[in-house]
């Protein structure tokens, strides 16, 4: 069994070295850049002697990239991750990949790039170190040429990946190549790695000047002479300026070279119209093409101001804004942009205009998903400087790494035009000393070297100026508070000039479709760390907008502390969705966070609608919760809604009367006693009807229900379809207490690559084949897995019944 094994391994190796090899000699273009995320061997463990070209890995896992092996394991409350990380394993990885590169590339260079790697990497290419990088966050590339073989040898590549050292990060990070790895060949003469730097230093609505930079790099040995040449085009792909010039570049170096240009009649950027321009450059030596690059480019202008808040293009908004980290649920830390589409895309419908990137650097997938769909981005570097908040955590690289790590984010995204903050920090201790003072103002000084177009923040916890050595820096150019919403009426005062925006609020916490009765009796209470926490027994929290942390306040608390302070730029709720690890106050079981507006599963928690009501365009009427209680209960009905001046409530066509909203109310409710049946909203403005919602008692459990978020899928191995699964009645009504186990059967051109419920405290693992629906709901997600098939996606297992779909293939 073991050599027939070998046998078909050598084989599968021979035909990935091929169609590798074909995928390479096919490419002409002046710039190659390849996907090099697949087939790689994983193997747990230290590995060392895998740098070798003659190590084994026929016991090794193949696969491919990004992955995340923490996310596949068992949750163990033994587990040094602990709380904050979730439960899950840590620990060494290394991983492998041998390929063959053509003969005529031996005059080209050639680079890798990481995305991100979970943590404390070094990269090895025919046994030759290429580098460590401590950050599991940064992206960066290493230069291959001088150690590559071309034509039929092979080049074996091999990843070290430490997370072994716990606890390290107060939240979930996931272990391993979690982002995408790219292969780049390029001329000798080329842009260098995040070689280009666009600005529009005017703009008005007849024309927009942009100046643009570009570092070019030469590699060769002599000195050459290149036709430099710059355009720009518009989103349907038409040229709409250009520049040429002729430029001299000296042997083995980098030079900076610059074009101005300008656009007529320019369409601007907005999150409404979030309009993109590209920047072509071409180099040209001796007439040949030599190199291609594309920098994105959005024409926009905005300001922070000390009373009015924040303006794009002249135009008063409001940040509504959500913070994020960077897990995808059921994925893990796998980077999928499929999976951060469909996370924007739910923020989106809710009304949210701005994601803050908590609390390191995110994915490339992200910023150029937030440039596309129209998000306002606060990019953050650091979570911790010199001063630990857990045992392992970053500050333990802080001294060698802080400048390099910071450079190559500012590099990276200061041409995203989302972009228009930059923090340097997250409640960074050194607030609380005078060495903030100098930390402060070198890191801003990094900041500004490379661009100088965006304000600098970082987000405090201290609003008492002379206790907060950061603010005495004098270095911050928008000052971010977190939380204590209570003290926003006296910051004008307290910081007499300075533009603020609110970093980071709320940190309530709801579970999903649990109601607590009545809702203005709290059965999880806030307490500090340590202290006994006399919560639910089932690790579940009502889901009415009533409990907080203690150091954060509810949804609406926070909300209309922001929306009646114009000096105040806008928020970041803490979170958008809930994620992996940080489950306060909750001990093990409990392995996920509480705080989110959406569940991990992505499935929207009642408080999405009173953000939608309030932050989004359209009419909203929404009212909660379930009508499946004992009979003569009480039950508390809320609504959220916009658009009217009232809602009236019906139970079985007998009306309950009509309310509104007083002040500064955010929700009406009515305390009902249950009979089973319908209960009916109607919402109506100068007397007409706007909406109208109806919930209905459930019967008995009928089918499960099946509903994709798109109905094809794409053959090409990262392609994502989510399936929400219901538990429905004859009438297709949701049985809002059905916690059924459902299995799941994905045949043809996918794979089940997750499944979650949302459930705080569930400990079945995310990569099982069934998945246990909570409050009626679960998730499944199918990855296409490379054949042109379609996809059956079969549910089992409610009292003999099966519900199927199929997903066409393209």
């Amino acid at each position: 069994m073991i050599k027939h094994k070998n046998i078909f391994q050598k084989i599968a190796i021979a035909l990935t070295i091929l169609l590798s090899t074909a995928s390479f000699a096919q490419a002409k273009k002046a710039r190659i850049v390849e996907d090099f995320n697949q087939n790689w061997n994983f193997k747990l463990g230290d590995h060392p002697q895998a740098i070798n070209a003659d190590f084994s890995t026929a016991d090794w896992k193949n696969l491919q990239l990004p992955h995340d092996w923490s996310i596949e394991g068992a949750f163990n409350k033994d587990f040094p991750t602990g709380t904050k990380q979730g439960f899950l394993p840590a620990g060494k990885g290394w991983y492998r990949k041998t390929f063959t590169l053509p003969k005529d590339w031996e005059s080209k260079s050639i680079s890798i790039e990481f995305d991100g790697l979970f943590k404390n990497s070094e990269v090895f290419i025919n046994g030759h170190s290429l580098g460590i990088r401590p950050s599991g966050y940064i992206s960066f590339a290493y230069e291959m040429t001088p150690y590559l073989h071309f034509g039929k040898q092979e080049n074996v590549i091999a990843v070290k990946v430490d997370n072994d050292a716990q606890p390290n990060s107060r939240w979930y990070t996931g272990s391993g190549i979690y982002r995408n790895v790219r292969l780049v060949a390029v001329e000798k003469l080329h842009v260098a790695h995040w070689g280009t730097y666009v600005t529009t230093p005017k703009i008005s609505k007849e024309k927009a000047s942009v100046h643009f930079e570009v570092t070019v790099e030469n590699k060769a040995n002599t000195e050459k002479e290149f036709k430099f040449v710059t355009s720009i085009v518009d989103a349907k792909n038409k040229e709409v300026a250009n520049v040429v010039s002729t430029e001299k570049i000296g042997a083995n170096t980098n030079s900076k070279k610059t074009h101005n240009l300008e656009v007529k009649n320019p369409n601007l950027w907005d999150t409404q119209n979030p309009y993109l321009y590209k920047v072509l450059t071409k180099i040209y030596e001796n007439k040949k093409l030599v190199d291609t690059y594309e920098t994105p480019l959005g024409i926009r202008f905005f300001s922070f101001d000390a009373e009015k808040g924040f303006s794009l293009n002249g135009k008063p908004t409001k940040i509504y804004g959500v913070c994020l980290h960077h897990d995808n649920g059921a994925l893990g830390a796998v980077e999928n942009i499929h999976a951060v589409r469909r996370k924007l895309t739910l923020l989106k419908e809710m009304g949210a205009n701005a994601i803050r990137m908590s609390h390191n650097p995110h994915s490339l997938e992200m910023m150029q998903l937030c440039d596309e769909m129209g998000f306002i981005v606060q990019d953050e570097a650091f979570d911790v400087w010199k001063k630990p908040k857990v045992k392992n955590d970053a500050h333990k690289e802080w001294d060698n790494w802080y400048k390099r790590d910071l450079e190559d984010l500012i590099l990276r995204d200061r041409n995203n035009p989302s972009v228009m903050m930059w923090s340097i920090g997250n409640e960074i201790r050194e607030q609380f000393d005078s060495t903030g003072i100098a930390i402060t103002r070198e890191l801003a000084q990094i900041v500004k070297n490379l661009d100088t177009t965006r304000p600098i923040t970082s987000a405090l916890t201290e609003n008492v100026p002379e206790k907060n050595f950061i603010y005495q820096s004098g270095a911050l150019d928008l000052l971010g508070f977190n939380y204590k919403h209570e003290d926003y009426a006296a910051f004008p005062a307290r910081f007499k000039g300075q533009k603020i925006i609110a970093s980071e609020t709320v940190s309530a916490l709801e579970t999903r479709g649990h109601y607590d009765q009545p809702s203005d009796v709290v059965k999880a209470w806030p307490v500090k760390y340590g202290e006994k926490f006399d919560g639910n027994a089932d690790w579940t929290v009502s889901a009415y907008d009533n409990v907080k942390s203690f150091w954060g306040s509810t949804h609406e608390e926070s909300w209309k502390a922001i929306k009646n302070s114009d000096f105040i730029a806008g928020t970041f709720v803490w979170t958008g969705f809930d994620y992996i690890g940080e489950p306060d106050p909750y001990p093990f079981p409990a392995r996920s966070s509480y705080f989110g507006i959406i569940d991990l599963a992505g499935l929207p928690k009642d408080v999405y609608y009173m953000y939608q009501s309030e932050w989004a365009k359209k009419p909203v009427l929404h009212i909660f919760p379930h009508w499946n209680w004992q009979k003569d209960q009480e039950v508390d009905v809320w609504a959220y809604y916009n658009n009217a001046d009232e809602v009236e409530l019906f139970l079985n066509g007998k009306s309950l009367g009509k309310k509104a909203k007083q002040n500064d109310d955010l929700h009406i409710f009515w305390r009902v006693k249950f009979e089973p049946g319908t209960l009916k909203a109607i919402s109506r403005k100068d007397g007409k009807v706007v909406l109208e919602k109806e919930i209905y008692t459930a019967g008995a459990v009928s089918k499960i229900d099946l509903k994709v978020n798109k109905s094809t899928i794409k053959n090409d191995t990262y392609d994502l379809v989510y399936v929400t699964v219901s538990i429905v009645d004859k009438e297709g009504n949701l049985v809002p207490n059905a916690d059924h186990k459902i299995d799941f059967e994905v045949t043809g051109g996918g794979k089940l690559v997750g499944v979650d419920n949302g459930y705080q405290a569930g400990l079945d693992s995310f990569k099982a084949s069934s998945c246990k629906v909570y409050n009626g709901k679960c998730i499944a997600i199918i990855q296409s897995n490379g054949k042109k098939k379609d996809i059956h996606f079969t549910a089992s297992g409610v009292n003999g019944m099966s519900s199927t779909v199929i997903l066409k293939v393209e």
